[in-house]
């Protein structure tokens, strides 16, 4: 299966317009059979708490555009959907889930289509993973995941990035331990080859070389 391009109408809107959105169901399915599925070709054990059958857990946008947060572009969000509303604004904010996914999912993985039309097929994964690393299991103190007794289900939660620093601090005062830790894994180097990547992107295998 080949990573899914955004679709042309996305593509073709002015940058200045109002932000538009399609669902991605294709993505998606993608992004299970490639980080998810056992046989996925960039299968990834940190992501076994995330089910393939549990179809409501987490859905996919398009986005036309990025956006700008805190002098940053965001090029790809995942939001747990919990409307802070009651009445009809909660009502309202269903109803769009509902008309796009046809449910009312846990997650919603938000994806900048004009970025992933451009993208190198190891950034487009990479953006793909931060995402679904978002989509945490809460887990005991032995590291075994906590299990809701209502439902059966595991207990998900927004996760935060493992490291949060400013360059400067780590100039100054050195990296702590978990700066140290992203330092270590950086310097090991990437443990998926590109020739995994290609075949889970579509690549002529050719261009590897």
């Amino acid at each position: 299966m080949k990573r899914p391009m955004p679709p042309k109408t996305l593509l073709d809107i002015n940058p200045f317009d109002a932000v538009s959105f399609e669902p991605a169901q294709e993505l998606k399915e993608w992004i299970l059979n490639t980080f998810i599925d056992d046989e996925g070709a960039l299968h990834n054990p940190d992501h076994a708490h995330i089910s393939p059958w549990d179809d409501d857990l987490f859905k996919v946008l398009w986005a036309s555009n990025a956006f700008i947060k805190a002098d940053k572009v965001v090029l790809g969000q995942t939001e747990k959907f919990a409307p802070m509303a009651v009445g009809w604004r909660k009502l309202r904010q269903e109803k769009q889930m509902l008309d796009w996914f046809g449910c009312i999912p846990d997650f919603v993985i938000t994806i900048d289509a004009q970025y992933a039309s451009q993208a190198s097929d190891t950034d487009f994964c990479a953006l793909i993973e931060h995402e679904l690393y978002h989509l945490g299991a809460k887990r005991d103190e032995d590291g075994n995941y906590l299990i809701s007794p209502s439902t059966g289900e595991y207990k998900y939660y927004l996760r935060p990035h493992d490291v949060e620093e400013f360059y400067g601090v780590v100039q100054r005062y050195g990296a702590s331990e978990s700066v140290q830790k992203m330092v270590d894994l950086a310097n090991n180097g990437p443990t998926i080859r590109k020739a995994n990547i290609a075949h889970a992107c579509g690549t002529c295998l050719l261009k590897l070389a």
